[in-house]
């Protein structure tokens, strides 16, 4: 079963590990080293401006995820599940707690590399709808972005 909860700065180390192991997958297709090469520092300055949930299956850190809101838009952001606990329903617990967590979003909003149909698939399974493409940006990434509306 998967458990959700508000990361602390004690699990920081390992949600770092596992957010390079989920995006470390990706190193073939994309330029990923801004996210598997973050630092602790990174993560804690992130943490004080953001959310962070992560999700626990069996004792063990199985995925997290950063958002916050701005102008009734809740924006999601590095959503990673280990690739052990990857289609077990972790990105989309997490994914719901956000949902039902943040009440003063009327619109919610992620991004996700556009050349990963799993992951495209991913949001369009939880409602979410297309709504714009990013062509060459960070490290020249093409995105694909979402949103879902209350």
């Amino acid at each position: 079963m998967v458990q959700i909860r508000l990361a602390t700065d004690a699990d920081f180390p390992s949600l770092l590990q596992v957010q390079q192991a989920a995006f470390g997958e990706y190193a073939g297709i994309y330029k990923v080293s801004g996210w598997t090469t973050e630092t602790l520092e990174s993560l804690q300055e992130d943490a004080r401006e953001k959310h962070i949930f992560m999700a626990e299956v069996g004792g063990a850190i199985a995925g997290s995820v950063r958002f916050w809101t701005v102008a009734g838009v809740c924006v999601i952001r590095l959503l990673s599940v280990s690739p052990t606990h990857q289609r077990h329903g972790v990105g989309k617990a997490l994914i719901h707690e956000i949902e039902r967590a943040t009440t003063d979003a009327h619109k919610f909003y992620a991004c996700t590399m556009l050349r990963t149909a799993r992951n495209i698939q991913f949001f369009m399974n939880l409602g979410y709808k297309a709504e714009t493409i990013l062509p060459d940006h960070y490290d020249h990434l093409d995105l694909i972005c979402f949103a879902k509306y209350r």
